[in-house]
């Protein structure tokens, strides 16, 4: 199971940033993807997740803020996130579960900067 984010960057407080996750054909269709984010020296926090038919769901306190969506031709998930903050720093991670077994990419770093 191949998972790959890209899209990380520095951003100023108040911007946006596109964040992507790759992943092969199969997985893309059969299973669910999710989004986490790992801020410096804490867990990691589930932030929102996909399905395969496209319903979302979100952690309450980005509902307002972040938005998850799908492009089936291109077997990949995006994470868009407006209004940043400096508390939304972090490594934000992709995820999939398949038969009891998470699989999650290596990651992609964010930076909020006043």
């Amino acid at each position: 199971v191949q998972v790959s984010e890209s899209g990380g960057g520095t951003v100023q407080a108040g911007g946006s940033v596109r964040l992507s996750c790759a992943t092969d054909r199969w997985t893309f269709a059969h299973h669910a993807m999710g989004w986490f984010r790992q801020a410096p020296g804490k867990e990691r926090t589930f932030l929102g997740t996909i399905t395969i038919n496209g319903t979302t769901y979100y952690r309450d306190s980005v509902k307002d803020r972040f938005t998850i969506s799908r492009d089936n031709a291109k077997n990949t998930v995006y994470l868009q996130m407006n209004s940043l903050e400096p508390e939304d720093t972090g490594i934000f991670f992709c995820n999939t579960w398949q038969s009891g077994t998470g699989y999650w990419g290596q990651g992609t770093q964010v930076t909020v900067s006043l």
